[in-house]
């Protein structure tokens, strides 16, 4: 059994947005694909809102994260 160790200063909600980053990357309206985007992160302090906004459409791609 070997153990994961994360990397310091990182947590599971940078990961987490780092995960939006690399893999969803395409616009759903209109189908460009953002090599060079990021998603950007904001908390209230009960969830976690992360978002992307398609610099083709401007189409804005959110995921919400409830922390209950």
């Amino acid at each position: 059994m070997s153990i994961r160790r994360t990397p310091r200063g990182t947590t599971a909600l940078d990961r987490l947005r780092e995960r939006y980053t690399d893999v969803e990357r395409v616009c759903s309206k209109c189908g460009y694909d953002d090599e060079e985007g990021e998603w950007s992160a904001k908390t209230t302090g009960s969830s976690v809102f992360y978002r992307h906004i398609c610099p083709s459409c401007g189409n804005i791609e959110t995921r919400t994260l409830s922390l209950k």
